[in-house]
This record gives C-alpha cells, structure tokens and sequence, in this order.
C-alpha cells in the first residue's frame, strides 16, 4: 500500500495483517519511512524481544509512539535527518569545533 511508504501528518492508522512475529517484523523492517513503532502485548518480555528486531528508532511497548523532549526521537531511515530532543539531540544544533595542538 502506498500509506505505508510515504510520510502522513494527519490521523491515519493503517492496519496490515501478518501471519506471525517474524512475518510483522519483516513488514516493518521493510518500510522506508519509520520515525516510531508500537509493540502491543500482555507479555511485556515477548515485547521487549519483538521491539529488539524493528529497526526504529523509538519504540513504545504498550503506549503511543509519540515525541516527548526529554526522549531522542528521529528516524534511521529516509524520513529525516538527524535527531532531536534529550541532550543527545541538542548537539544537532551546536557546532562542534576540534582543535588539534602539535608540539
């Protein structure tokens, strides 16, 4: 489905059915636009293992994939560039300067 692979800012929750973990794993994984991800499940550790295999970069397990800004948020994908939020996403806006002395 297109609405998978392009970036939507509005209410839109696609539903796609897999026949297992592996299967909704690889869907996932496959997708070139993931800013977060979601793991629902009454067995917190089962989700934990599962949210080890999508390749995001925000995860929640039991909880909307949100943006908060004491938490790194961004994409490892082609949805953005960088990241932003917590104090590893504040030195995305300083220049680092390296100054090299030689005896």
């Amino acid at each position: 489905m297109k609405v998978l692979n392009i970036e939507l800012f509005g209410p839109i929750a696609p539903v796609v059915m897999a026949k297992d973990e592996d299967e909704a794993v690889k869907i996932v994984n496959s997708a070139e636009l993931v800013f977060g991800a979601e793991v629902w499940s009454a067995n917190k550790e089962r989700a934990k293992g599962l949210a080890k295999r999508i390749r995001a970069s925000f995860i929640t397990i039991n909880g909307k994939a949100k943006p908060d800004p004491r938490l790194l948020f961004g994409s490892l994908k082609k949805s953005s560039i960088g990241r932003e939020f917590s104090h590893y996403g504040l030195k995305e806006f300083v220049n680092m300067k390296t100054i090299v002395v030689s005896k």
